[in-house]
């Protein structure tokens, strides 16, 4: 590791992302140097955690993940003699230390002394709410709000596409009818805003432009936006960006036949904040038990709205839940207890299947109700909250096992 990062002088300046990564970069390297030298490089790699799970960071921060299929793992569980030991070592030395997650990978953590410890910490928090920039799973992930009401400075590191999706979140959080633009060939403008009125619909044209601080907007651009919200017979218009304007932009704004609004990160920042507000934190008050009893009583055999996710490394168990609300990136999921139908016993091996029955309207509280992105691969639906992988449940009982 870079001795001008280990100093605290140097340290307390925030290192860059390109700094951070070169850090990441020598860790690697080095473990793949001992790996090889010790004959245990294969189907050996590294991931972010952004990469592999793609779930809410927690701390510490995971700073990258070490996935391995063969004798990698076994000389990590101490097969063979000592370079468990080693390995802990050869991490110390760096100012890292390791933990197994599951048979096929292990996390590696930073020193919680030291002085990567935090700049690690709001990379990975910055990557995860990049991942939320979606155009429907803010309603249930309010971080993607918090983030940058807290810090509006961060918002010129959006891509520009991920800056117009996230105003176009937030004025639909605000409970206006938006229309998020195309992202090319748009005519000039990202998003309209539609504000229904029972004296006439309110029409805005928004323009967004993700620029860095010290590149303001001009005359031109602002000229631009009015003449478009001119041709459209737009009621109002509205200029956002992540730097300023020239002096000569906002002159030619307050002039404007149609009224213009020019609005900055600091704007965004509020904005994000009242959005943030807005979202229910406990997650099982966004559906009602009423809802829940209805869906209940028509869930059938195989019904794809049960799922199930298999979990454990050294034993095997089973969690099933049911889908209360789902959109095209996120979905609300609810716990549900398992029902064993076999065992050998000692209720140690066994199979169960999901437990549909009225107690399940118990579960509808905040501790069982939980958020997962949704993705769609190949036609199947899978469901990721961060630690399980839930997919239609498929009818047949699961086994369990859980002997250590």
């Amino acid at each position: 590791m870079s001795d001008e990062l280990l100093n605290p002088s140097v340290a307390a300046q925030s290192p860059s992302d390109a700094e951070l990564d070169v850090v990441v970069n020598d860790l690697q390297r080095s473990i793949q140097e001992w790996a090889i030298r010790h004959e245990l490089w294969f189907d050996c790699g590294f991931k972010s955690f952004a990469e592999r799970v793609g779930g809410e960071p927690g701390e510490p921060p995971v700073v990258t993940i070490l996935h391995f299929d063969g004798d990698l793992g076994r000389a990590l569980d101490g097969d063979f003699h000592g370079l468990d030991i080693e390995f802990f070592d050869l991490l110390a030395r760096q100012g890292f230390w390791y933990e197994r997650n599951d048979s096929a990978s292990v996390y590696l953590y930073p020193e919680d002394n030291s002085p990567l410890f935090q700049p690690f910490l709001d990379r990975e928090n910055w990557q995860w709410v990049c991942g939320l920039v979606q155009q429907d799973v803010a309603d249930v992930y309010e971080e993607l709000y918090s983030y940058f009401a807290r810090r509006p400075e961060d918002l010129h590191r959006l891509t520009w596409r991920e800056f117009e999706t996230l105003l176009f979140r937030i004025f639909q959080a605000q409970g206006f009818t938006c229309e998020l633009g195309p992202g090319s060939n748009d005519g000039g403008i990202d998003v309209r805003v539609l504000q229904r009125d029972p004296l006439g619909d309110i029409l805005t044209l928004v323009q967004a432009k993700r620029y860095s601080p010290k590149n303001k907007i001009d005359l031109s651009a602002v000229a631009a936006l009015h003449g478009v919200a001119d041709v459209e017979a737009a009621q109002k218009s509205m200029f956002v960006t992540t730097s300023d304007y020239l002096p000569s932009a906002r002159k030619f704004a307050g002039r404007t036949r149609i009224p213009m609004k020019l609005t900055t990160s600091a704007d965004v920042s509020e904005w994000c904040q009242e959005a943030s507000a807005g979202i229910i934190r406990d997650k099982s008050k966004l559906v009602t038990r009423q809802a829940v009893a209805s869906l209940l009583q028509s869930l059938t055999f195989r019904d794809p709205r049960i799922v199930h996710a298999r979990t454990g490394y050294s034993v095997l168990t089973n969690q099933f839940s049911i889908i209360l609300k789902e959109t095209k990136h996120a979905a609300l999921l609810m716990a549900i207890p398992a029902k064993t139908i076999s065992d050998d016993g000692y209720g140690q091996r066994g199979c169960e299947v999901p437990d549909t029955g009225p107690a399940c309207l118990d579960r509808l509280t905040a501790d069982t109700v939980f958020r997962a992105k949704r993705t769609v691969h190949d036609g199947k639906v899978s469901y990721w909250d961060g630690q399980n992988l839930y997919t239609a449940w498929d009818g047949a009982p699961a086994s369990f096992d859980l002997y250590d």
